[in-house]
């Protein structure tokens, strides 16, 4: 299964309602499919315009490891080196956070959703709801 774009779009709607429903700042919301390319935006009105690089930023790193923005910064809290090195490899497009989370099917990573504009811990849950009302399987 590839995520389509209807996919995407819904599951950024969804998010963006529940980052409402929290009472979260403005977020900002990317889904890229299993090869790290952009499949949807969007920035909610009010949030700032450097949130693109950042929420491309958390889900780039979660597709492309393999492993969602919580593993990533617990990795490098343990491995700083590794992390550092793996953002060199990737550009410096890794932001190894909480709010990169894997799309899957099964055990296949068929994207990631990246969430950013308040603080880390609600931007995956405000993604996550999303991901469920969208009907997608995320692991944060």
């Amino acid at each position: 299964m590839a995520v389509t774009l209807d996919q995407a779009r819904a599951a950024i709607a969804a998010t963006l309602d529940a980052g409402a429903k929290m009472g979260l700042k403005p977020l900002s919301v990317a889904v890229l499919d299993a090869g790290g390319h952009l499949i949807a935006f969007e920035r909610q009105d009010g949030a700032s315009p450097g949130r693109y690089a950042i929420a491309q930023g958390k889900a780039y790193g979660a597709v492309m490891l393999g492993m969602p923005g919580s593993a990533q910064m617990a990795r490098a809290e343990q491995q700083a080196y590794f992390m550092a090195a793996v953002n060199g490899a990737f550009g410096g497009q890794v932001v190894p956070v909480p709010g990169g989370i894997l799309i899957k099917d099964g055990d296949a990573v068929v994207g990631a959703l990246g969430v950013t504009g308040d603080t880390s811990d609600n931007d995956s849950d405000a993604g996550m709801a999303g991901l469920a009302a969208a009907g997608l399987v995320g692991v944060a």
